[in-house]
């Protein structure tokens, strides 16, 4: 369902936009999706609407067949990138899992400030996106995903989520398309 709403209370959630993260190949270019994640969070701003800014600083110990990445991460790995120009009002959730809502204090930061539903984008959009949309869901709230501030280090991973799984979960646009809906 294309987005066609944004409630009173709409905050948005950039999921890993970190420099770590930003630095891995991905299926589509990581300095689009941050631009336009940078644009929706001036936007949101603007409105006086909340922007939560998700890093990821470790992963959950579960087995999987596909191993993570080992290691200890480079300096600066989970550093916000500048470009996303945090400022004081902002809410930075660290999580260690790939979804934003599991062990942090989201959901607890979004009630608090009244928040009914999230506009979500970052990477990686069949991790990251993808999880705290399902979570989000869950919780309750409206999701609207910004299906062009968002990518996948899998071109295919991106492409299924983006057509099949979160359609199911949230409505879908643009970031143009996000900021006509705020101007509203």
């Amino acid at each position: 369902m294309p987005a066609t709403t944004l409630d009173e209370r709409t905050a948005l959630v950039l999921i890993d936009l970190q420099k770590g993260i930003v630095a891995l190949p991905t299926s589509h270019p990581a300095d689009e999706v941050v631009a336009r994640g940078a644009r929706l969070a001036a936007a949101f701003r603007a409105h006086g609407l909340p922007v939560v800014l998700v890093r990821v600083v470790g992963a959950a110990p579960g087995r999987a067949e596909a191993p993570l990445r080992g290691g200890k991460p480079p300096a600066g790995f989970a550093d916000l990138v500048p470009e996303l120009d945090r400022q004081d009002g902002d809410i930075v959730v660290t999580k260690h899992t790939w979804g934003a809502f599991h062990a942090t204090d989201l959901d607890l930061q979004l009630r608090r400030r009244g928040v009914t539903q999230i506009v979500l984008a970052g990477i990686a959009t069949g991790a990251g996106v993808e999880s705290t949309a399902r979570a989000a869901h869950e919780h309750g709230y409206h999701v609207t995903a910004v299906t062009d501030a968002m990518t996948d280090p899998d071109a295919e991973v991106h492409r299924i989520a983006v057509e099949r799984v979160l359609p199911r979960l949230a409505e879908t646009g643009t970031t143009d398309e996000v900021i006509a809906l705020l101007d509203r």
